[in-house]
């Protein structure tokens, strides 16, 4: 029945164990570590709710995109541009074009077609204007889905690596320090607390990525470009900002602002962030639970809940309330064959004495067995009746014409 099934598919079988959303994909405590001793660990906090929430690139990368296009600088022609020559059309009758020509003689110029988008040094067709709808209005919703998503991400280490982050001497993800390092005040420091992180790899492929950027960027302040490295994401600004500011690569952002083209530059997600304690906590402040009704810090918004319990596909479909419905799977039409000539099995069911036909036309060709020798036989019979018919009906004889010639001349004499 139409409950059964949907009781099947949106929760999970009654014979599998049921397993917690919260824990699909994140462990339930993270790992404090001392900023200063890094190998010690000063405690553990409460995994976030927001780190298990299910990824959506597709989110990701459609609110980058509106996000990036909403930093534009306007750009447009001039309503001059192709028209500041004094062109005139020559009428008609003079075998040219009706398009405006520029005056004048005694050069190249003078009598060229001006003015027209097909023409050389004319104007453009549907030239940019400055009130193009360059601004795209984006959901809150969507926006504050898309951040959640990149926060899920930069918890799993396979997307991290994927987009290039060197962490294979990192801890564990979320990397999570004790809030004295936000107060760290100078930027050799804060480098040292890095390296001690694990970090000192990932620094290193910032530093090495560095080239000359392509295009006219590099006549317009944008000579270079580089990777980017970490996020530090703080709760209290008492000076990580100033210390990590001339940090190739690395970028600070406060948990209450964060940003998603920080979060996942050229709309892809997995960025490597570093938190302070006071960050993850905040975190969990602001969103809350999945089972709340609203987060606790965003207006009218709760975390992306998946529409199914029981994601397992497969589970469902062999599953005794999904295939108690279901009818017994039915059997392809089979195309059957119709030429006789090339399908034996066909051809004996057509002619019953076929196979056995056929066995003796094949035993017949053999030399030895007894249907060899009766063909033999027969052959020869038949030569030998030919060469007796032969004989008596000899080929070429023409006594019949001699004598028809005999008579005809003697009546011929006599007359």
């Amino acid at each position: 029945t139409p409950a059964s099934l949907r009781s099947a598919c949106f929760a999970p079988a009654p014979s599998e164990p049921q397993h917690s959303p919260e824990m699909a994909t994140a462990r339930p405590v993270i790992s404090v570590y001392k900023f200063d001793n890094p190998s010690e660990k000063s405690g553990t906090v409460v995994m976030p709710s927001v780190m298990a929430t299910p990824l959506r690139p597709d989110l990701v990368r459609d609110v980058h995109t509106n996000m990036r296009k909403n930093c534009r600088q306007p750009y447009a022609l001039s309503m001059k541009t192709g028209y500041d020559t004094a062109a005139e059309s020559w009428g008609t009758g003079r075998a040219v074009s009706r398009i405006p020509r520029v005056p004048g003689g005694g050069t190249h110029r003078a009598g060229q077609g001006a003015f027209g988008n097909m023409c050389r040094g004319g104007g453009m067709a549907h030239p940019t204007r400055i009130w193009r709808r360059w601004h795209r209005k984006i959901n809150v919703t969507k926006k504050r889905h898309a951040v959640v998503t990149c926060l899920a991400a930069s918890a799993l280490p396979p997307l991290v690596m994927a987009r290039g982050h060197r962490i294979g001497e990192v801890a564990e993800l979320p990397l999570v320090v004790s809030d004295g390092i936000e107060s760290v005040q100078k930027t050799k420091h804060a480098v040292d607390t890095l390296k001690k992180l694990g970090c000192g790899e990932e620094l290193q492929r910032v530093i090495d990525s560095k080239r000359i950027h392509a295009g006219k960027g590099k006549m317009r302040n944008r000579r270079y470009k580089k990777a980017l490295g970490p996020l530090v994401v703080y709760a209290e600004d008492n000076g990580i900002t100033r210390a990590m500011k001339n940090i190739p690569g690395v970028e600070t952002a406060n948990v209450m602002r964060l940003n998603l083209l920080r979060l996942a530059p050229g709309g892809h997600f997995g960025r490597f962030l570093i938190w302070t304690e006071g960050a993850i906590k905040k975190l969990q402040e602001m969103y809350g639970k999945k089972t709340d009704s609203e987060c606790p810090m965003k207006k009218r918004y709760h975390l992306p809940r998946p529409q199914m319990e029981n994601a397992d596909v497969a589970r469902i479909i062999n599953s005794a309330e999904v295939q108690t419905v279901l009818r017994p799977k039915l059997e392809p039409p089979r195309r059957r064959s119709t030429k006789g000539l090339s399908k034996e099995a066909l051809m004996e069911k057509l002619n019953p004495g076929y196979l056995k036909k056929k066995e003796m036309r094949r035993k017949a060709r053999q030399e030895g067995t007894p249907e060899y020798e009766l063909v033999q036989a027969k052959k020869k019979a038949r030569i030998a009746e030919a060469k007796e018919y032969n004989k008596k009906h000899k080929k070429g004889d023409n006594t019949f014409y001699k004598n028809l010639m005999r008579a005809f001349e003697t009546a011929a004499a006599k007359a």
